[in-house]
């Protein structure tokens, strides 16, 4: 009886997981593309597993791009692609690897989203007048504080100071945490290890989150990770994005937990730090990844202009 899809997405996914030790996020993505590969060839090109060859790859790369994908969007799904393709043909599903001879589009070199300082403090510093982080909390209809309001501030102030990627700071534990050093230890992609300092505010939020907050959400405190859902469990990425975007709502721009990161890093250049610092407060593997936040703002352009130019 041949595998059904389910079968060849759950038995993908345990390689991902187990074997090569993937985030959750990472796992999420190649299972994504995998399963849109999979339905594109059962529905559109009828053609069974074994026989896939790189001209049904490359048909439902065209479908991709005519749905609207960016080329970086497509340059993504093709490599997350030749990763499922090469495991069919290592587990013998296909004869061969036809994900070996696709090609995609090349990324574009854009610059990420960045906001300004201002605008960070607004996000992490909403006025007297914003509404209640979570309508309807039983926590706000009396004097004491909102856990998840306290906790939505330590992740939003951690997410800004340490430039961490939102899976890194779902998988923080309580032990992460090295308050006299000012520290976090932080597994990044690959299972790379890192240590970046916390600045101050983010110290006293989650110092607060932690004597307040995270009690109230789990009282038996059997639970090991740092930030944890309303139910008491490890918080979720989506939880994170979509706190991250309505705490956001207010300065008119679409911001994401990578938004921050990209914001801390572009503040960290724009203040002097040398990139190899900056690389490794990331956790860059290579210096060409870190080298997109030497683009120039116009704030900095200004200020250069102002100081050097005879005739500013």
């Amino acid at each position: 009886m041949p595998e059904t899809q389910q079968d060849v997405l759950a038995t993908y996914r345990r390689e991902l997981e187990l074997v090569r030790g993937l985030s959750e996020h990472t796992v999420r993505a190649y299972l994504r593309e995998a399963a849109n590969l999979l339905t594109y060839l059962e529905k559109v090109e009828r053609l069974p597993l074994p026989e896939l060859d790189v001209h049904a790859l490359r048909s439902w790369l065209a479908s991709r791009a005519a749905d609207g994908l960016s080329n970086t969007s497509l340059a993504r799904a093709a490599a997350a692609t030749r990763t499922f393709t090469r495991w069919l043909a290592d587990t013998e599903r296909t004869p061969h690897d036809p994900g070996s001879a696709l090609g995609a589009p090349k990324r574009g070199q854009y610059l990420p989203a960045v906001l300004s300082a201002a605008q960070t403090k607004q996000i992490l510093e909403p006025g007297p007048g914003a509404p209640p982080a979570h309508p309807g909390n039983e926590n706000e209809k009396n004097s004491g504080p909102d856990p998840l309001a306290l906790r939505d501030q330590a992740i939003l102030e951690t997410l800004y100071s340490c430039g961490l990627r939102v899976a890194e700071l779902c998988a923080l534990n309580l032990d992460s945490l090295n308050s006299e050093s000012a520290t976090l230890r932080v597994h990044g992609k690959g299972g790379k290890e890192r240590t970046v300092p916390v600045g101050r505010p983010a110290l006293v939020a989650i110092a607060a989150y932690l004597s307040a907050g995270r009690p109230a959400l789990n009282p038996q405190a059997a639970e090991s990770a740092l930030y944890l859902g309303a139910r008491g469990k490890r918080i979720g990425d989506r939880a994170v994005r979509t706190m991250v975007s309505k705490r956001a709502a207010g300065i008119g721009k679409h911001v994401t937990p990578h938004t921050l990161r990209h914001s801390a890093a572009t503040h960290l250049v724009d203040g002097g730090a040398d990139l190899r610092s900056v690389q490794e407060y990331l956790g860059h593997s290579s210096l060409s990844t870190t080298q997109i936040y030497t683009h120039v703002t116009p704030e900095r352009l200004r200020a250069a202009f102002t100081q050097a130019h005879p005739r500013a």
